[in-house]
């Protein structure tokens, strides 16, 4: 019996591998140049983040802070700057870099002044040679952000996709998971961003919190259908060590009942929105039938390529993963900041996990089989030389003993609707046993 079986569906939100908990410092440093040199840098990705956030809300884990004293965005943005060069002149040759997709996100970009979203996009656009008109590019805002002037700024600069952080439409909910909002105001903001030509608009949701009841979780799926999103997220709610709701855990480890609430309530909310025109991506992303296109489906960056700006950001090459030091508590997360602030020096990696062959097709496969359109064998193939069967013939074998895996043969591999559902407990139970190690080993701060 794997440890997924034993401790339940909900392990970890699986949307990169290695996990971020894996990286360790680098002694050797690696220039840039040589680690970007044989790289194909014709459909790249470029990711900006932003840490900054009006508030934390309680189950949050990701890197950001709550504020910024007078100077410290600008100071970020002059940093941004420095590393955009830095990184623009390891890419080499201009005329062999293009940029295929870009987001921002953090924290909440949106924290940002209109004038420093032009600066931003400035960055992006001037520095690093990637045209925002001409690619799909995606933001994430806040309600209490998402003011017109940072809207029109957006729209202008050709945003296509813009995610709201809503998580609940009723108040009592949102206080329960520490996110001080009233509904009035999410759906002005709302309002708003369907006033611009941002042409794809996600709402993200949570359930699971407390008090929660199927009806009270139908409420809000209305609520945000009402504004007929081009996309939704639904996100399990998880309490992580360090954050709000973790420091007030008084019984850490499973709970079964939870489990069962989460899954109950993820059940309705997939059937409710199959019903109202929507199909289901991955486990977490439902994008209306008529909708159009976007970049790769819940940003899985299964392929190579992309390039991360920013004290919070990952970039991936074929063989390295790197970023700058990872933190939960807030007084790290400021101390990171402050020292990415003052750097000077871009032109190294300095924290990352090399990702050797063995790992390579192993990301390949764990992504591609979260996402509800499956793993063609043959692009498997094409890449590694190899089926998914010679090389995890035995893991998915368990997927299949389950009933989580899709009777489609060998030609397509693709998780049945309760696989996608335990999306959260297959994701981790593929990890490699090197990658559980590293994070077993990490020290959280």
């Amino acid at each position: 019996m794997t440890t997924a079986q034993l401790t339940g569906p909900y392990q970890h939100y699986v949307y990169a591998y290695p996990h971020k908990t894996a990286y360790r410092a680098l002694p050797d440093r690696p220039p840039l140049r040589s680690l970007w040199a044989a790289e194909d840098k014709r459909a790249l990705s470029l990711y900006l983040h932003i840490p900054f956030c009006e508030v934390r809300c309680g189950f949050c884990n990701l890197f950001t802070r709550i504020g910024a004293p007078d100077g410290l965005t600008g100071a970020y943005l002059d940093a941004l700057a420095r590393q955009a060069d830095a990184v623009r002149e390891a890419l080499g040759d201009p005329a062999d870099v293009r940029f295929a997709t870009a987001a921002f996100g953090g924290g909440t970009p949106t924290f940002l002044t209109a004038a420093e979203l032009e600066r931003l996009c400035d960055i992006a656009e001037q520095r690093m040679g990637a045209d925002l008109r001409a690619v799909p590019l995606s933001v994430e805002a806040s309600p209490a952000t998402a003011t017109a002037d940072r809207l029109a700024v957006l729209a202008d600069r050709g945003t296509t996709r813009l995610s709201l952080g809503v998580q609940s439409f009723v108040d009592s909910e949102a206080r329960s998971a520490v996110r001080p909002q009233r509904r009035s105001d999410v759906e002005a903001a709302l309002a708003r961003i369907r006033n611009t030509s941002v042409p794809v608009l996600n709402i993200d949701l949570i359930y699971g919190i407390d008090g929660q009841t199927e009806r009270t979780w139908r409420q809000s799926l209305d609520a945000a259908l009402a504004w007929r999103p081009e996309e939704l997220y639904l996100y399990p709610l998880y309490v992580r060590p360090l954050t709000g709701l973790g420091r007030h855990r008084t019984a850490p480890g499973p709970d079964p009942a939870w489990d069962e609430q989460r899954l109950r309530l993820y059940r309705a909310g997939r059937d409710h929105l199959l019903a109202h025109g929507y199909t289901q991506q991955s486990m977490r992303m439902f994008r209306r039938a008529d909708a159009p296109p976007q970049g790769a489906d819940d940003h899985a960056c299964q392929t190579d390529g992309m390039i991360g700006l920013g004290c919070g950001a990952r970039s991936y090459t074929s063989t390295l993963h790197y970023s700058f030091d990872y933190a939960v508590g807030m007084h790290e997360i400021r101390g990171i900041i402050d020292s990415y602030v003052a750097t000077t020096d871009f032109a190294h990696a300095e924290i990352g996990y090399r990702v050797d062959a063995h790992e390579a097709r192993r990301r390949h496969l764990l992504q591609s089989l979260l996402q509800a359109g499956g793993l063609p064998a043959a692009d498997y193939r094409a890449r590694f030389g190899s089926a998914p069967a010679d090389d995890f013939g035995a893991e998915l074998q368990r997927l299949a003993d389950r009933g989580w895996l899709a009777d489609t043969g060998p030609a397509h591999l693709r998780l049945t609707p309760e696989g996608l559902a335990h999306s959260d407990a297959i994701g981790p139970e593929l990890f490699s046993p090197a990658i559980r190690a590293a994070m077993a080993a990490y020290d959280r701060k």
